[in-house]
Parts: structure tokens; sequence; C-alpha cells
């Protein structure tokens, strides 16, 4: 069935439906990573966002049960140029098609992916729905909406009442700014992982986690509780962790400020270890402020220097908003990586307790393992605590 994707700036990008039949909205953002298509649309980061694959060939070694980072898909929708239909591998169970379907996901395919990047690149992140279709060999592949003003003045215009409609339903979906999306994808209440004799107990506070870091955790010799994004500092300290892990997950970390205070009350008092929204939130607790990045970094090729050591890492990344570092104090807070496409802050510690946070994904393998080696800090850092060693993780 044909569809479109419409952007709120009144562009639209003509495809070919597959997945699920029904809708489909949020802000449209693009992955530039080779493979992981499951990994991805799996994320919870991903909730509110439709993912445009820049890499072509999306489908053919299909998915299975073991490539998931978390329970269920939370991508609003995926947007790729060529979806195989047929995938040639042995660990597959199903179709890539299938599995959208199965879990209300959209999907539209056929799309000119590169148009789409390039005007994402130039406008930024914009919110979007895909919707059916019928009849449309009249309409540009690319094009935009007679009546809109902010879509680009070279493409080819249309006139069509189904444009206008999804042009509406577009522009009326909330801005990802401003959006606590953490307290829809934290677990509903607090379970358990790890041999209960492990030598290091870690709570980790659920912002939406990924299923990669609870297995880093787990390969630190670590016994495991996760609990509620909302969890108090109170509640987490009566668990008598060894050490505190801020989750990654999606939408603006500003609105998360109940975490935010419990973060505060955290800091000095346990080892801590943030990532991506983790990272941010720290941040908003040292006294910083954070800022939407125009389309955000997505991908698994994103260098990163570490300004400690000088190397640089190959990291994968996914985040809409980064840390402001004109907001920090100096004599508090110290950079420790940056990220070289655009100079952002890519990760900091506090300079007199163990407390430190990445903006990227070290639990994800890109490098494949440049950055593993900061869940050996964090667990280093919980072993100096127990002996009363309180001071800045090395």
């Amino acid at each position: 069935m044909d569809g479109v994707l419409m952007l709120e700036d009144g562009t639209f990008f003509r495809g070919t439906r597959f997945g699920a039949a029904d809708g489909g909205g949020g802000e449209v953002v693009f992955n530039t990573s080779l493979t992981g298509y499951q990994e991805i649309v799996t994320d919870p980061s991903y909730a509110g966002q439709m993912v445009v694959l820049t890499y072509p060939h999306i489908g053919n070694y299909g998915v299975n049960a073991e490539d998931v980072e978390s329970a269920r898909i939370h991508a609003a929708g995926l947007i790729v140029r060529d979806h195989h239909p047929v995938p040639s591998n042995w660990r597959s169970t199903a179709t890539l098609s299938e599995y959208l379907a199965a879990s209300g996901t959209p999907g539209l395919c056929g799309v000119d992916t590169r148009a789409l990047v390039g005007h994402i690149r130039r406008h930024g992140a914009l919110r979007g729905v895909i919707r059916d279709l019928h009849d449309a060999d009249a309409l540009p592949l690319v094009g935009r909406l007679a009546s809109a003003t902010g879509a680009d003045a070279d493409l080819p215009a249309a006139d069509d009442a189904r444009l206008q409609r999804a042009h509406a339903e577009a522009s009326a979906l909330p801005s990802m700014a401003g959006q606590d999306l953490a307290r829809a994808v934290t677990c509903a209440a607090p379970y358990t992982l790890g041999e209960p004799d492990a030598e290091l107990h870690v709570v980790v506070v659920d912002f939406g986690a990924k299923k990669n870091i609870l297995r880093q955790l787990l390969q630190q010799g670590c016994r495991l509780t996760v609990v509620p994004a909302s969890t108090t500092a109170e509640a987490i300290l009566a668990m008598q962790p060894d050490g505190v892990m801020l989750s990654n997950g999606p939408g603006d970390p500003e609105p998360v400020t109940y975490a935010v205070e419990t973060i505060r009350a955290l800091v000095g008092r346990i080892p801590i270890f943030g990532i991506c929204l983790g990272h941010q939130l720290l941040g908003i607790a040292l006294g910083g402020r954070t800022f939407k990045l125009p389309f955000g970094h997505r991908g698994a090729n994103h260098p990163v220097r570490d300004l400690d050591t000088g190397r640089v890492e190959i990291t994968s990344q996914n985040h809409g908003f980064a840390v402001d570092p004109g907001s920090l104090d100096g004599s508090k807070v110290a950079l420790t990586h940056l990220h070289l496409n655009d100079d952002t802050v890519a990760g900091l510690r506090h300079r007199f307790t163990p407390t430190f946070s990445v903006q990227f994904h070290p639990e994800a393998s890109p490098g494949p393992h440049d950055s593993h080696h900061l869940f050996e800090r964090f667990g280093d850092a919980m072993r100096r605590w127990k002996r009363g060693q309180h001071g800045a993780a090395a």
C-alpha cells in the first residue's frame, strides 16, 4: 500500500507501507548505523520518535528473540530505503515487517532517505506522521504542501486534501522538548538480577535501561536491583547498594525534576555512573543545564576523545539533548570526554566524589570494546568505596 511521511513543515516523502497498518507519528530522527535495526527499534530511548535508517538495505537478516534491548519495540515508526521482506539468516525467527506488525509499529520503505536525512540536517529534527496514500502516482516522491510556508521552495508543490490532513496531524504532535518520557518506559516495580552472593550490589535507576547495560554490570560480578525512575534517594540508600547506575532513556531531561532531586541527594554518598539520559540528569544535578541539539547524535561511529588520556574511542550514541559546558562549575565538575564532530560534552566527573557519566553508550560494541573499561572503572570505584576510600573515581 502506498504511504506518505508528512513533516510538520509541509514537506512530504512518498513510499510503501510495511509493518503495522495503523498510523505512526513522532519526532523524525536518523541513525547512521550499518546494522542493528532490531536493537534500535527496541531501545527505549527512541520512545516518541520515528527512526530513519541511513543504511539502505534493511530487514535482510530478519529478527530473533536475542537481539533486543527491551521487552518491546519503543520506536514510533521505521523509515527505510530498501526493505527486504525475505531474510537470509539462520538465527532469524520472523521478518522485520512481521515483527513491526505484531507490536503495532508502522514502517515506510522506498523512501528517498538521502533527501530526508539531508532535510533533517538542514532544518533539524521535525515532527511527522506516516499515513496511507491511495492512488498517489500523481504526487511527487518528494514534495511540499502547496500551502506550506516552511518547506523547501525548490521542491514540487502538491495540493491534496489527504496531505492537508496529515500535515495538521503532524503539526499537532507534542514537541520532544519539555516531555518527560522516562515515566512512560520505566519499570513498574523493582526487580533483581544476578547472584545473591555477588561481590557488588548496584541499584539501576531505570529511565529506559537497555538490556546490554544490565548484561555488562552482571559481567562485572554485580547483583542488580532495578528500580523505577521515581525512586527516592532514601529508598535507594535503604537497599544498601555499593553503587548506583543512572540509565539511558528518552525525552527531555529538564522535566525529570524528581530524578534530579534524587541524584543530587546521592552525590557523595555512593558511587554513581550515568549513561546518556543519566549523564544529562547528573549534569543538571551538579548545577548545569541542557540544550536540544538540532538533529542529535544517533549511530555507531561517533568519535569521542578521552580528555584524560587523549585516546579516541568509536562510540555508539543516541541522544537529542546535551549538557551545556558553560553551565558547569569547573571547580567542582571536570569534563572527561569530548565529541569530536561538534565539540559537545561526551563525559564528565565530579572532582571530589566517585561520580561520573558519559553521553555515549559504553555497553554497545561499535569499537568493538573501546568503552567497556568504563564498567571496570565503576566496579573499581565501588570496591574502593567499600574499603573506605571515598575520593573521586580514577
